[in-house]
């Protein structure tokens, strides 16, 4: 198995021998990178290039590492004891798997997504070692032990929000995808907007890098934000020339796509109005 890109998905060298590298390995993968830059999106083209199914845990604060094996629903079982369900004599009928279950027991390869890990407790990566190591897990409740027949390609990003432990990064291969320089950025809208005019992007583009580069600004704009950004700027029928406006004098065009903060806005605001008075 390859992963070469798609034609959806622009893919540098270095994270495509990443990919390939993990595969090899047969180690998880572990995503780093800026919130937008395409990890998830990552996950999702890698089963699609490799025409493999995918299952994804989106992991939340609440989410537990035990959710991602199976649940067993006591209350359920207990409600229909005492209502006197003939199910209750079997317990599996009150496990629900899991998502790494479900990626064990697919029987053929597929991708699982383990996304934004690093929202969930600090335990959370620990409680999963053994079982994405081994690829097999014990269900107490039926005392069987459920063992991947195919191991599954896992991708798990993470936002960087908290720090990893070192034993979970140790089992992992890693990769930090970088923002992407103009060059490559304007691939990447080309092929969300193919019939994009050149000078409209080269200003878009342009404008775009400044405001990313401007010192004190909380939030960065990230790739998907230029992608929605562009989207407005084109639908709008907005000229190359309608962006000239340095953006330290003028709030940049539909700036709601890029700046997602009132200090980023006052910043700009502060920006243009010093700007104006020395005039």
């Amino acid at each position: 198995m390859q992963f070469t890109g798609t034609d959806d998905y622009i893919a540098d060298k270095d994270l495509m021998v990443a990919v390939n590298a993990a595969i090899r390995l047969e180690r998880p993968l572990l995503v780093k990178g800026e919130p937008g830059t395409g990890k998830t999106e990552l996950a999702r083209q890698i089963a699609r290039s490799l025409g493999l199914a995918i299952i994804e845990w989106n992991v939340k604060s609440t989410t537990r590492a035990q959710q991602g094996l199976y649940d067993y629903d006591a209350v359920s079982r207990l409600r229909d004891s005492q209502l006197g369900d003939p199910r209750v004599n079997d317990i599996a009928h009150y496990i629900r798997r899991g998502k790494l279950w479900q990626a064990f027991a697919a029987g053929e390869k597929v991708v699982l997504l383990i996304d934004e890990i690093d929202k969930a407790d600090i335990e959370f990566p620990n409680d999963l070692l053994q079982e994405l190591d081994r690829m097999e897990f014990h269900v107490y409740e039926t005392g069987e032990t459920v063992k991947a027949t195919v191991r599954p390609i896992v991708i798990i990003t993470s936002n960087n929000e908290k720090e990893l432990p070192d034993a979970f990064l140790r089992r992992c291969f890693f990769h930090y995808i970088r923002f992407p320089d103009q060059d490559t950025l304007e691939r990447i809208v080309a092929v969300h907007y193919p019939g994009i005019k050149s000078s409209l992007l080269s200003a878009a583009l342009t404008r775009f890098y400044e405001i990313r580069e401007m010192p004190g600004l909380k939030k960065k704009p990230s790739t998907s934000e230029a992608l929605d950004w562009i989207r407005l700027l084109v639908s709008d029928d907005i000229d190359a020339e309608d962006l000239g406006a340095d953006v330290k004098t003028a709030l940049p065009r539909l700036h709601g796509a890029l700046l997602k903060n009132e200090q980023d806005v006052h910043l700009f605001e502060r920006m243009a109005f010093m700007a104006r008075r020395e005039r």
